[in-house]
């Protein structure tokens, strides 16, 4: 049994709320228990203890009676049978959005664990810009959770630690909650590194006690130093959480023996002006070690964290980490985003709470964005990251980056435009490429180009959010813009063939075919055939009066024709046969002829590789040849790889279609070396016209192969 109860949870609001609503908190846990009636835990214990402990934990960060009654009944909408018309109906709108916007999407079904996680946190984060409220209630239903860990499975405990440090922490962080992002840490790391978390444990506890009695001595030293200059300050020891130890020891490669700064002193006075004065007074007394100095009054952290860090040398050579900061930073630091939010005005995002949440306009941004699940998840995680820099602009204006920044995430930093058309970085006076690593303190100016444009190689190196996201936001457009470019000549010229004028395009006829092919406009259109889902040639047959509906099927891809005319068999015709797509024969090409069981006669080139495999049985062999038919075409397959740059596909095009030979599918991929590999199937009338048109391909700038 727990000590949770509704008379301490109101006894514990009374304390710095005196005239609370109480009634409404009294109501919410009678409609709380009823609703969870005989519900257990898995441990065992009645349910309703979760949502009272959820409640105490609202109140131990003073939040308001509104909140508090949302957590009481945060459970209720998912687990009984309750739904939001209940709660709206009896405790209002304010308290029903709260609830409802804590409900996981249980009711959809999701293919992935990741994408149900996905969507649940991007359905917080829409609620968080309505009421940040939602992410504080969240916090504490996470922590009792955690706290409560032990009593679930294996499987379970390691998904929700994992969940926990690899997001919740950060939030807390990002959101100035000093205290819970040290617990959801610790309860992290001791659920997924059980015997590590022990063993450091184990350790702080016996350097606290052979250093208690060192720590005492330099307090007291330093309590007479104040004394004497008439300085108020309170002195206090701390001690750093385990899994700060741990990260610390992990990114230094150093033993628990080599951390320093496990225990430290902690000093809280009254003014900004007198934490520099009591800075001046440590290093009066004791040597500060160099390099070790933070002053994070002048530059916060974008948590709004303040305060001043110095490592000394104490006496007998120990080194003795100070934080000083004022009590207003240290409610900060602490409370972050809870400490001043002023539930009676509203609970929209005000001035002063908004520059908690700068880095929240990137995720609202990216939900809107992106639709793959772990895409998602990783900018979540993306815009959380608690490590950071500090870079200066030309001007002196601060920028906070992540660790790992290019400056190629500064200018993207700074304005879209400005990362689009960068062309190079100056870092402190000096040249440097688009992909070095900015450090603390480097000054940046970002050289730009109208001519410029983003390179998918920038993917390779940039680490904002902001940044992947313009980038792909840039080459997605362009890759459409080329698609609906190289699509509207493919179209034009298979219109002429068929002596098809450009009237045809408005047409009642075209929007039926149109909406054959689930096509809204001609712009679609166009990027369909440029980008090879559709051909021009199956559009524009579907628009001739002669081919009836039922004839043709919606292509997923363009597919070359199965039958061709003009291919003798031992000279017998209306023999069943086509041709093989391994090798795409063309008249010129020698030919040989495979009896396919059931499909009659397969035609390939003799020198097509899949021959030897297929031919094993050469009763089966046949003698084929060309026979001339007139003006016929004939598909063939060409592959090339190209420099992959824009306009490469547009200028291919064109040639191909300057020798009146129709591109009958396309597809193009490239790679991060900025190569490009594209597949042309191609109509030819023989041999000899496809060997003058590889010849001009070739002295095509650009093109390094060609290959059928």
């Amino acid at each position: 049994m727990t000590d949770y109860t509704i008379e301490s949870l109101i006894e514990k609001i009374l304390a710095y709320t005196p005239d609370a609503e109480v009634s409404v908190l009294n109501r919410a846990y009678a409609f709380s228990r009823e609703a969870h009636g005989t519900q257990k835990r898995v441990e065992g214990s009645p349910y309703i203890e979760h949502p009272l402990a959820v409640a105490a934990i609202l109140a131990d960060m003073k939040l308001d009676v509104t909140t508090i009654a949302a957590g009481l009944l945060h459970d209720t909408i998912e687990d009984t049978e309750s739904s939001v018309e209940n709660i709206r109906n009896i405790f209002g709108q304010e308290i029903a959005f709260l609830v409802e916007s804590l409900t996981k999407i249980s009711r959809i079904e999701f293919t992935t664990r990741e994408e149900a996680q996905a969507e649940n946190f991007r359905k917080m984060i829409l609620a968080m810009a309505e009421d940040i409220r939602v992410v504080l209630i969240k916090f504490a239903d996470r922590l009792h959770n955690m706290r409560t860990l032990h009593h679930l499975s294996e499987n379970k405990r390691l998904r929700i630690a994992t969940e926990t440090l690899e997001i919740y922490a950060p939030i807390a962080n990002r959101l100035g909650i000093g205290w819970l992002r040290t617990e959801f840490e610790d309860l992290g790391f001791k659920a997924l590194m059980p015997d590590l978390y022990n063993d450091l444990e184990r350790k702080v506890a016996t350097r606290k006690e052979e250093q208690e009695a060192y720590l005492r001595d330099v307090t007291e030293i330093f309590r007479r130093k104040l004394e004497e200059e008439h300085i108020p300050g309170d002195v206090s020891w701390r001690i750093k959480h385990y899994y700060g130890i741990y990260q610390k020891m992990l990114a230094q490669r150093i033993t628990f023996e080599e951390v320093h700064d496990v225990l430290g002193l902690r000093i809280i006075t009254d003014t900004k002006a007198n934490c520099y004065a009591i800075l001046g007074l440590i290093h009066s007394l004791w040597s500060p070690v160099p390099g070790r100095f933070k002053d994070y009054i002048g530059v916060p952290k974008s948590n709004m964290y303040q305060s001043l860090h110095t490592t000394i040398i104490g006496p007998k050579g120990e080194r003795v980490e100070f934080q000083i900061r004022t009590l207003e930073m240290h409610m900060i630091a602490e409370h972050g985003i809870a400490s001043h939010w002023k539930y009676k005005e509203k609970s929209r995002i005000d001035e002063k709470s908004d520059r908690y949440i700068s880095w929240f306009r990137e995720l609202m941004q990216a939900q809107k964005e992106l639709t793959d699940a772990k895409d998602f998840l990783d900018a979540v995680k993306g815009e959380v990251v608690p490590e950071v820099i500090y870079i200066f602009t030309p001007m002196g204006e601060i920028k906070e980056m992540p660790v790992g920044s290019t400056p190629v995430d500064f200018a993207y930093g700074v304005h879209t435009q400005v990362g689009n058309r960068c062309v190079g970085a100056k870092v402190n006076g000096k040249i440097v490429p688009l992909r070095y690593t900015l450090r603390n303190g480097d000054t940046v100016e970002i050289m730009t180009s109208p001519a410029q444009s983003p390179s998918r190689d920038w993917l390779k190196f940039v680490v904002t959010q902001r940044a992947k996201n313009r980038i792909k936001q840039w080459i997605k457009a362009e890759e459409r813009k080329q698609s609906i470019e190289l699509g509207q000549k493919l179209l034009e010229s298979e219109l002429r063939r068929h002596d098809l004028g450009q009237s045809v395009l408005k047409s009642e006829e075209m929007e039926k075919v149109l909406k054959f092919f689930n096509i809204q406009a001609l712009e679609d259109l166009h990027a369909f055939i440029g980008h090879g889902k559709l051909s021009a040639h199956q559009f524009v047959n579907k628009l001739l009066p002669e081919k009836p509906v039922e004839e043709i099927p919606v292509p997923k891809t363009a597919k070359p024709p199965k039958e061709h005319k003009g291919i003798t068999i031992k000279g017998v015709d209306n023999v069943l046969y086509h041709t093989a797509k391994c090798c795409f024969p063309i008249p010129g090409d020698p030919l040989v002829g495979f009896v396919t069981r059931g499909r009659g006669v397969t035609i390939h080139r003799k020198d097509c590789p899949n021959l030897d495999k297929t031919a094993v049985d050469d009763a089966r062999i046949v003698d084929v040849d060309w026979k001339v038919e007139g003006d016929i075409t004939t598909p063939v397959k060409l592959f090339l790889e190209t420099v992959d740059k824009p306009g490469m596909i547009a200028s291919l095009s064109a040639l191909i279609s300057s020798v009146e030979v129709n591109i009958s599918q396309l597809k193009a991929s490239t790679t991060e070396d900025k190569k490009a590999y594209i597949t042309f199937i191609l109509d030819v009338r023989d041999k000899k016209q496809l060997a003058a048109l590889t010849q001009k391909i070739a002295q095509l700038e650009g093109v390094i192969r060609i290959m059928r």
